[in-house]
């Protein structure tokens, strides 16, 4: 670390550098990203939906899937890609567009880092229906409910209302903020330690397990509100429940044990591990091509 004329701490790992000359770059960046992380691992994601919501084992699920057929294995897609493109552009976006200000104002960089991945978190709940819509898209007991996403969004939006498109919003704010705070404060750490390296592939090779460490991290000690938050959104009308009435819920009906509520954890690490080592190193590279 150095210290630049005004008394800042300035970093010179080529990894924690800001993108110069107009914040729609990290935009960009992290909507970039977000479209090549759902394209590699949308399947997995869908496998581990189905632990999640019936508590069955890796096998059965993908048992359950392979009888669907490829029509309904990227059924829902749309929904996601839409949120997740959106809502890595607002994270890494409105991250850098908090976070220098506060550095340059004085406020402490941890302090800093903290408040702005707090506000990017949160800010990125505004997307909620497009991950209640890939709910219920992925739950077969709705296959013949809805034809389409935009079938799932007309029949919610005009039979049970504009709220219902933000039902089991507790669970995604409680997970949204802290697991910003830990992924941009983890990773920026780590980037200021990884030494240069001459090897592009070596370099690919560092950002890719930076990106999956990470996720593999938070996505475990996250599980639990994601379990939560597919049993509340996988209802449709009726009265809005209580999150930790729903907690306590399934943990009765798996056996009142830890173990139950992480039903799928395993095919969730592997997920997280693809997914964020995809979604680091793709926004990496991203920003190279932008910067150069």
């Amino acid at each position: 670390m150095s210290t630049s004329s005004d008394g800042l701490e300035v970093s010179n790992s080529p990894y924690n550098v800001p993108i110069q000359n107009g914040g729609w770059r990290e935009f960009a960046c992290g909507w970039g990203a977000a479209v090549i992380n759902v394209g590699c691992t949308y399947p997995i994601n869908k496998m581990i939906f189905r632990q999640m919501l019936h508590g069955i084992n890796i096998y059965n699920a993908f048992l359950e899937l392979k009888s669907e057929g490829m029509y309904f294995l990227y059924r829902g897609m749309l929904p996601p890609l839409c949120q997740k493109t959106f809502s890595m552009s607002i994270m890494f976006g409105v991250y850098e567009e908090v976070k220098q200000p506060l550095i340059e104002g004085g406020m402490n960089k941890y302090a800093a880092k903290t408040t702005a991945a707090l506000i990017s978190g949160t800010s990125e709940a505004v997307l909620m229906p497009f991950e209640r819509i890939q709910t219920l898209l992925s739950d077969s007991g709705y296959h013949n409910h809805f034809r389409n996403t935009y079938h799932a969004f007309k029949v919610i939006g005009t039979q049970y209302g504009f709220k219902e498109y933000y039902r089991g919003l507790t669970p995604i704010l409680l997970r949204n903020g802290p697991s910003n705070i830990g992924f941009f404060i983890i990773r920026e750490e780590f980037q200021a330690k990884m030494p240069i390296f001459e090897s592009k592939l070596n370099k690919t090779l560092a950002e890719f397990m930076c990106g999956a460490s990470i996720g593999l991290l938070l996505s475990t000690a996250f599980y639990p509100l994601n379990v939560v938050k597919i049993a509340m959104q996988s209802k449709i009308g009726g009265d809005f429940e209580n999150f930790w009435k729903v907690m306590r819920q399934i943990y009765h009906e798996r056996g009142g044990t830890i173990r139950g509520i992480y039903k799928g954890i395993h095919t969730n690490c592997s997920r997280a591990f693809i997914s964020w080592g995809v979604m680091n190193t793709a926004y990496e590279h991203l920003k190279s091509l932008i910067c150069n």
